[in-house]
């Protein structure tokens, strides 16, 4: 059984704040605040992180074969300049196929008819390995779904005040979740991973 889980980098009071919001800047400095290098499928971008959060990205990158993203941060990153930097497939979750793209490519699968089929491709191109969901929207259809095995937090000491909640909207709240089932302490941000009770 492939495992689905997602994460999202948060502010201390819970906002996963967009580029919309102030302080977005704030959540992300831990990916440039150490002396490790992290390469990624993305030509001209690398991490310099702490050795901890490099060990955690690399086992993170490496247990992962596909992720699911909803459209609108497929449009926010430009589609990652046509290859997501962890260099895994992506099923994009949409109403239509932006213009220019084939609905199924190499690094690219919209996906137009559900949450539920979302994963299930997802999954199959995953193979034995997980399927990451991206935070918000996407992984609160997935968790309602009954979908989601785990919760990953990047936690990070700022207060935002404001912004877009992890899990906005949950209609089947309370969730109850297991764990930590690993701590990593990197500099400025503890990874967190929860299990999601069924």
């Amino acid at each position: 059984m492939t495992k689905v889980s997602t994460g999202a980098t948060m502010s201390l009071d819970g906002y996963i704040a967009d580029a919309s919001h102030g302080g977005f800047e704030h959540l992300f400095q831990w990916y440039g605040n150490g002396d490790v290098e992290i390469p990624t499928a993305t030509p001209g971008m690398t991490f310099r992180t702490s050795a901890a959060s490099a060990e955690h990205v690399r086992a993170l990158t490496e247990r992962t074969g596909a992720l699911v993203v909803g459209r609108r941060l497929f449009d926010m990153t430009n589609g990652w300049g046509g290859r997501h930097p962890m260099d895994v497939p992506v099923v994009v979750v949409t109403h239509h196929v932006p213009e220019g793209w084939d609905r199924e490519g190499d690094s690219f699968v919209f996906v137009t008819d559900g949450i539920e089929a979302a994963i299930e491709r997802a999954k199959t191109l995953a193979g034995d390995k997980e399927v990451g969901v991206n935070g918000g929207t996407i992984a609160t259809q997935v968790l309602e779904a009954g979908l989601l095995d785990e919760v990953h937090v990047d936690l990070v000491p700022v207060l935002l005040g404001d912004g877009i909640p992890f899990f906005a909207g949950l209609r089947i709240a309370p969730v109850q979740l297991e764990g930590p089932v690993r701590v990593v302490q990197g500099t400025e941000v503890t990874h967190l991973a929860y299990r999601v009770r069924r």
